[in-house]
Order: C-alpha cells, then structure tokens, then sequence
C-alpha cells in the first residue's frame, strides 16, 4: 500500500504541473471550444483542487454520495455556463490522463508488485473519475430539464 500512497503523493505534490498542463490543453483543444475563453484561474483552480486531493478523493471516507453531490453540482454550474456536456466531461477524461502520464513518467513502476500496486490504485481513481462523469452529466442533465421545464410549459398553454 506505501506504492499507493507514493503514487497519490506524487500526484498531489504535483497538482501544480498537472493543473498547468490540463489548463494549456483544455484552453487549446478543438474538443474543448468554451475552455478557450473561459477564465483561466477559475478553470486552473478547480482541476488543482482535484489533483491536490486526490487521496481525499479515493479514500474509503470520501462516500459516493460526496462525489454526487460534488459533480452534480459542477455539471449544473457548467450548463449555466454554458459549456456543452461533450466539453466538459472531455475535460473530465483529460485530467484522467494526465494523471495516468504523470504515473507512468515517474519511474515508480519497476516490479510486478508495484504494477499490481498501481492497478489497484487506477481502480480507485477509475472509480472516482468514472463516478465523476457520470454525477456530472447528471446535473448538467437537471439543469437542462430545469431549464426547459418552463418553456415546454408555456407551449402546452399556447396549444390549449
């Protein structure tokens, strides 16, 4: 478990880097157009906060309904936003990666043991990242129907 915690130590001791990076490419991809013009401190401070908590995050105490009530509120922030849900849950797949890229970089993984260590670890952040998509696209999807709900209602009364 030492394996683990290192690897979630790297990460967190490098959320800096990470956040940079994840900032350079969300601000630049094609697959990320509102990114580009968003405020970039805001957009830095959030997925910094994620990489600097990641153990938090993956920990046995951080219940599923933390990360619900996280994302959920994050996907309803991002659709009054105005971002599309295809751009912010590609965000969400960036940030994944590179973390992964920064595991892979760091020379950690010499044995079988430690790559079994690493598994068990990308298991827990698969969990929380895949946990986060989905609570995500489900506040985004709320905040839709919210959104809607008004406009569906004024034209069923126009009809009657």
């Amino acid at each position: 478990m030492y394996l683990a915690q290192s690897l979630v130590g790297l990460i967190e001791r490098n959320a800096d880097s990470l956040a940079k990076r994840w900032l350079e490419i969300v601000t630049t991809h094609q697959s990320t157009p509102t990114f580009h013009r968003w405020d970039q401190h805001a957009l830095y401070t959030r997925v910094f906060k994620v990489y600097s908590n990641l153990g938090k995050w993956i920990s046995e105490q951080t219940t599923k309904s933390d990360i619900e009530r996280e994302y959920v509120a994050l996907g309803r922030q991002r659709y009054a936003e105005g971002f599309a849900l295809s751009e912010v849950l590609e965000a969400l797949v960036i940030s994944r990666r590179l973390l992964w890229l920064k595991v892979q970089e760091s020379g950690f993984l010499n044995t079988a043991l430690d790559l079994n260590l690493a598994l068990e670890l990308n298991n827990k952040v698969v969990l929380f990242f895949d946990r986060a998509i989905r609570f995500t696209a489900a506040g985004y999807e709320e905040a839709l129907k919210s959104a809607s709900a008004p406009r569906t209602l004024a034209a069923k009364a126009a009809i009657r």
